[in-house]
């Protein structure tokens, strides 16, 4: 984004950041309506944040080991893409866990509050993805919307056939440019669902929790259908590959996505009935 001597503003952090700290102030206001404390929000939400950024990066080498495992320090390198949301969502939630059960600060109303600006998160960092160039990077594909990165686009290396890791092209000997699915912009296209959805699950609110977990029910089916058959990863459950189209079943994403939904759909029903 900027390039000031050493000093580098990357996009991916950028629109992270300030999707935070909008989402902050939506979350405050949201709570400030429901006669509840924003004050305390603000210091369990920092930390979420913090655990959150944590949560994210380790779900992301968890599901790209073989590259993290010859380069182990570029774990760290955060700020050139690579987070996980599900681990963002699972690192932030067990905070405001924690403080519930240390402090009894309320749990559901404060996940509730904080889903917008989740979906400002998604949007903001598919994004990022998107001026990154390398990041969730979509398989190639015969189909009229596959995009062609040009020459200039440095920050794609290129696809190499037979490799499903991005990080591993440097193992090919010719690597290719497209058309490939443009999965940032897929990506971006869940957040930008979920964003009005998140705010008319708020307005309906029959109970505490119930748009936290809408929220994470409906941005793993989203996700699992929009986005993951269309991106450039190793297929855990190898189920189904059409290179010419440029799709496949099951990515890590895609697996993990399964439990979640069943979750989340138990715990709507269980917060429905309420506390008896």
């Amino acid at each position: 984004m900027i390039q000031i001597g050493p000093l580098r503003i990357q996009w991916y952090g950028f629109l992270l950041t300030l999707a935070i700290f909008i989402g902050f102030e939506l979350a405050k206001r949201r709570l400030r309506a429901w006669g509840l404390d924003a004050e305390k929000f603000e210091v369990v939400a920092f930390w979420a944040v913090i655990f959150g950024v944590v949560g994210a990066r380790l779900g992301y080498v968890l599901t790209s080991p073989s590259y993290f495992l010859q380069n182990p320090v570029e774990v760290l390198y955060i700020w050139q893409g690579g987070l996980s949301f599900h681990g963002a969502i699972l690192g932030g939630a067990l905070v405001f866990f924690y403080f519930h059960k240390r402090k009894g600060y309320p749990l559901w109303p404060y996940l509730d509050a904080a889903t917008p600006g989740v979906a400002l998160g998604i949007i903001a960092g598919r994004i990022g993805n998107l001026m990154n160039g390398s990041d969730t990077v979509g398989r190639l594909t015969s189909l009229p919307i596959g995009f062609t990165w040009p020459e200039w686009a440095k920050g794609f290396p290129g696809i190499c056939p037979g490799i499903e890791d991005i990080s591993q092209v440097y193992r090919c000997a010719e690597l290719l440019r497209g058309p490939v699915h443009l999965t940032q912009i897929y990506g971006a296209l869940v957040g930008l669902i979920l964003l009005p959805l998140s705010y008319y699950w708020l307005r309906k609110k029959p109970f505490y929790g119930y748009a936290f977990w809408n929220f994470i029910l409906w941005y793993s089916v989203l996700r699992s259908v929009l986005e993951e058959p269309f991106r450039l990863n190793p297929l855990w459950l190898p189920v189904y590959r059409n290179d010419e189209l440029g799709i496949g079943l099951f990515t890590a994403t895609q697996v993990v996505s399964l439990p979640l939904i069943l979750l989340s759909w138990y715990m709507l029903r269980r917060l429905g009935k309420g506390p008896g």
